[in-house]
């Protein structure tokens, strides 16, 4: 059976590095539950939510790199708002650790998945409102393989609180923070789609490293599972941002917004169930 998990775990690694990689989300939307359910399956109670999370989040780190060095290849990674952002979201991974040891996570999933769901509202509306012009401190300029221009900034100091609690995120559920980040790169400081979630995966990828040390000193990982995941998380990322590359920047707002609610739902019904 466990030559069957580990063959399950390199396309389940695959599939979620790929649509964690187009939508800037890091995949552990996927390895989390993948871990719990599967994992459990095999030896009961071997697989607790703490060890999945923490477990899924070095995964996260492989898809995140692999998809990253595809990225700045393609010269989509704004690497001056990535490092700004990790910043912030460094010290939340490490805080992120230590409330996942300390606190119940059940108690933070409606709040998570209703979070998530007004997430989703603001994604559907957002083209919707007339753009403010703001004086933004940092300003940026991207313009598309479809020869569309875009105008995108932020403050400093809200990149950055808002990026902690995106390493919070991370490390406390095992998500990747891309979650957060990606809308919130969106929605708020108006990056495009391509650079939003491209820049989003090296910030994952920096937060889940840090995330992943301090759990490395806990010994929270479970290394046979991450290392069944972590060749087709790897495979999953590069071809991720092959495919991103080829799609439209709409298209890959489809797909945050598919994620983005699905995620809702579960977290609700999770909590409703538990």
């Amino acid at each position: 059976m466990l030559v069957a998990i580990a063959i399950l775990f390199l396309f389940i690694g695959v599939a979620a590095g790929v649509v964690g990689s187009i939508a800037g989300l890091g995949g552990g939307i996927f390895f989390v539950p993948a871990l719990l359910f599967f994992a459990n399956a095999y030896m009961p109670g071997s697989m607790t939510p703490q060890v999945a999370a923490a477990t899924s989040l070095i995964v996260i780190a492989v898809t995140a790199l692999s998809s990253s060095i595809s990225y700045l290849k393609q010269k989509k990674v704004d690497v001056q708002s990535a490092l700004l952002f990790f910043i912030g979201s460094a010290p939340g991974a490490i805080v992120g650790v230590y409330l996942n040891k300390l606190l119940p996570i059940e108690g933070f999933t409606l709040l998570f998945g209703l979070f998530q769901l007004l997430m989703f509202v603001l994604m559907m509306v957002k083209d919707k409102l007339k753009p403010r012009s703001i004086n933004w401190e940092i300003k940026r300029h991207f313009i598309d393989h479809e020869g569309n221009e875009y105008e995108y900034g932020y403050s400093r100091w809200m990149a950055i609180l808002i990026a902690f609690f995106v390493g919070i995120t991370s490390s406390l559920f095992g998500v990747g923070g891309g979650v957060l980040m990606v809308p919130a790169m969106m929605i708020l400081f108006r990056f495009p789609p391509h650079i939003a979630t491209a820049t989003s995966m090296l910030v994952i990828f920096f937060s889940a490293v840090i995330g992943s040390i301090t759990n490395v000193l806990h010994h929270n990982i479970d290394w046979l599972y991450a290392a069944m995941l972590a060749p087709g998380a790897w495979a999953g990322g590069k071809l991720g941002a092959y495919v991103a590359s080829k799609m439209k920047g709409r298209t890959i707002v489809l797909v945050l917004r598919v994620l983005i609610l699905g995620i809702a739902i579960q977290m609700i019904g999770e909590s409703i169930l538990s």
